[in-house]
């Protein structure tokens, strides 16, 4: 541990004891959201590259990226005439041509799950000045217009459709699309969740072509979730959902060449394969990422669209898993850039259209951690890094030779960035975990043109409310294992020479981090109102997070939970250790992989927490989708003891402290059916618990954050909090 975390500790006590602190409370944070940052809206950058569009109201405005000031009036709902049906002058999002001449608007959006909706579309030509709807039937998915923005094709009811809006003719390009059987033009639910894609078409660079994906998940077992909503029976929303060593969805791939047909790609992908990625190359080829079902080996195939045969661009195998890489072809044809962590470490690299490596654009004993793309016009590449170290982010471009690497902000805390399409600028993000985000526009080189929200309100909020700063520190396990993390303590003098109860926020999941330089969002507000009522909160990265390379990432790999509630367990001992902590008072909360985390520590660290809360945690992964677990786990038949040595719910009768377990029932992604299973082995072991239900609420619970952070607050002030130990040493 740095030797200044206890020095600090003394200065914050004196410093905050001056004056008094006002008390933050769940209702500012979660019903009047007094707390809340301001940030910047999604900028949708004009192809000049120095404009952006709002919409406001009913009005797409252009803005000058550089000065902030409207240049001019797009398109105003107010002032269009049209005849189309259910145009009602609201709509809620738009789309350009690539040209500009052309806006697609979309009306009526409906979330269907994590990322996937549905809208009606209106297609308004600038030229023209006039609006038709898209289709006449029932809504439609991830509407998009052709390269050359004649056409626009959709999704709509499990069928793939394209427009000419030259002639207003509507071609269907399948027939067999059938709801929990056949999707045409769009992705099955763990292709959503876990590999992140959504529409499965794309254009070709002529607009001659769309390829697409074809799901079938006619054989994939279904899940039914039960939405109560005052009637006399529940509905009942039935979807497909692949578990663990279930059967996938078969997916296949083919090309309709607009007006003559429609033909398969020859992937040789069998039944169990994944296809996650899919484009055009310039030059007119169709690329697939091709997966094996362990996803430790990983295919880029070219297809030629005349004859559907593939051959292999390249192919890169791993020893664990290989996480899905997106693919950036550059314009001129000459090759594509790619991110890899074949040295240890996530890197780019430059390869010709045959696949051989040209460059290495990155290297170095850190991690790229985002990839903004290419400047082709000056031959750079930018990307985020963690290359001072794992808690912070740096901006830098490079030259696609892997020259000249040049940081192009240098504030330290986590730094993002959205480049305009001609890459002259950018909207920089940053944070700490102490300083809300602030939001500028920086030129190319970082130098910052104008700022556009400092959340200057939610700093002076910071001082009026007393809060105390976090800090990081970091400590070794009994394996010499050097563990990051961060910890906030109570700064009002009251609490100075007592030993106070601990609350460890955890995730820990692969690839995740925690402990990051980054603004904590409203739980900071609620670890704050904690520590001002005399908790220390803190938080570790425990061995299979992200940003300190492969290998501290993948060691976890076949033994999800095993090390990592080792490490937490000996993170809880080390916080016993310190002079200002009761050892017999450590709780320990988490959410999702989190909620597993929180109850696999109670279970195996039943001497060392007193305390858990678990929201919608995984209790055994052979309940969960088949995609994540087996990337990390493979199948329980290859696997038997990864299984069965880390599942809470083998683990129930170890239960010694209190235990609140909580959960959505309308949860699609870990499904109420982990709680059910938990609480039944606790009744078996006769292991007193307590329990929430959340009926109608998803993963993330919605609207009901007030109740549940009220329960949770209250539970820990019964459970863990108790009454002040005996005085130990001042810190």
């Amino acid at each position: 541990m740095r030797n200044k975390l206890f020095p600090l500790f003394s200065i914050l006590f004196l410093g905050l004891s001056l004056s008094a602190q006002q008390a933050i409370t769940l209702e500012d944070i979660w019903q009047k959201g007094a707390f809340s940052t301001k940030g910047v809206p999604g900028f949708n950058f004009q192809k000049d590259g120095v404009h952006f569009t709002r919409l406001n109201g009913g009005v797409i405005e252009q803005y000058d990226l550089r000065s902030g000031e409207k240049s001019g009036v797009l398109f105003d709902a107010a002032g269009v005439s049209s005849t189309a049906p259910d145009w009602t002058g609201k709509f809620d999002g738009y789309v350009f041509s690539s040209d500009e001449s052309k806006l697609l608007l979309t009306t009526g959006t409906e979330q269907i799950y994590r990322w996937s909706s549905r809208s009606q579309h209106f297609v308004y030509d600038t030229k023209t000045k006039s609006l038709t709807r898209l289709s006449e039937g029932p809504k439609q998915r991830y509407a998009t217009f052709s390269p050359g923005g004649g056409k626009v094709a959709f999704e709509m009811e499990n069928d793939l459709y394209y427009k000419d809006l030259s002639t207003g003719e509507t071609t269907r390009v399948t027939t067999d699309g059938r709801i929990n059987a056949i999707i045409n033009g769009a992705s099955d639910w763990v292709y959503e969740e876990e590999f992140e894609l959504v529409r499965a078409f794309e254009w070709s660079p002529d607009s001659t072509k769309l390829a697409f994906l074809r799901f079938d998940e006619s054989e994939v077992p279904e899940m039914t979730l039960d939405m109560y909503k005052g009637e006399a029976y529940p509905e009942a929303v039935t979807y497909k959902y692949p578990k663990v060593g279930e059967k996938n969805a078969v997916v296949t791939a083919w090309i309709h060449e607009l007006g003559k047909g429609t033909k398969e790609v020859k992937t040789g992908a069998k039944a169990e394969d994944y296809l996650p990625r899919m484009q055009w190359t310039p030059g007119g080829k169709l690329c697939l990422t091709w997966m094996n079902r362990h996803q430790n080996d990983q295919k880029l195939l070219l297809a030629d669209p005349a004859t559907g045969e593939c051959s292999v661009l390249l192919e890169e195998k791993n020893k664990y898993y290989l996480d899905l890489q997106d693919v950036i072809f550059l314009k001129d044809g000459s090759g594509f850039v790619m991110q890899s962590e074949k040295s240890g470490f996530n890197h780019l690299y430059l390869h010709d259209m045959q696949g051989k490596q040209v460059a290495a654009i990155t290297n170095g004993n850190w991690d790229v951690t985002g990839f903004y793309g290419v400047d082709e016009k000056n031959g750079l590449a930018y990307y985020q890094t963690a290359c001072k170290d794992p808690m912070h982010r740096e901006l830098y471009s490079v030259k696609l030779s892997g020259k000249g690497h040049k940081k192009i902000y240098k504030k330290e805390g986590v730094n993002s960035a959205q480049f305009s399409s001609t890459f002259d600028y950018y909207v920089r993000s940053y944070s700490t975990i102490n300083t809300p985000p602030e939001y500028a526009v920086c030129d190319r080189k970082g130098k910052e043109i104008r700022p556009l929200e400092q959340n200057a309100d939610v700093r002076a909020k910071q001082v009026e409310y007393g809060t105390a700063p976090a800090e990081f520190f970091d400590f070794k396990t009994s394996e010499n294992v050097s563990l990051n993390g961060w910890m906030i303590k109570p700064g009002d003098s009251k609490y100075a020479g007592q030993k106070l109860p601990v609350l460890m926020f955890v995730y820990g999941g692969p690839g995740s981090q925690q402990v990051l330089d980054q603004w904590k969002g409203a739980n900071y507000w609620w670890f704050q109102m904690l520590a001002q009522q005399g908790y220390v909160v803190a938080c570790v990265d425990n061995r299979g997070t992200g940003g300190r390379g492969e290998e501290f990432k993948k060691m976890t790999y076949q033994q999800l939970g095993k090390l990592e509630t080792m490490d937490q367990i000996e993170a809880a001992k080390y916080m016993g250790t310190l002079p200002f902590v009761d050892k017999d008072r450590v709780g320990i909360f988490g959410w999702s992989y989190g909620g597993y985390m929180s109850t696999l520590c109670m279970l195996k660290g039943n001497d060392v927490f007193k305390t858990g809360i678990a929201v919608a945690p995984v209790t055994n992964w052979k309940w969960y989708d088949s995609v994540y677990t087996e990337r990390y786990m493979r199948t329980q038949e290859e696997n038997p003891q990864g299984y069965e040595e880390n599942s809470p719910t083998n683990f129930a009768d170890l239960l010694k402290g209190n235990y609140l377990l909580v959960h959505g029932l309308a949860d699609d992604n870990v499904h109420f059916q982990h709680t059910a299973e938990m609480a039944n082995r606790l009744i078996a072991a006769n292991k007193q618990f307590d329990t929430m239900i959340y009926p109608n609420k998803n993963h993330g619970m919605g609207n009901a954050k007030m109740h549940l952070y009220t329960l949770m607050t209250n539970f820990l002030n019964e459970n863990l909090k108790g009454k002040p130990a005996a005085e130990g040493v001042k810190p």
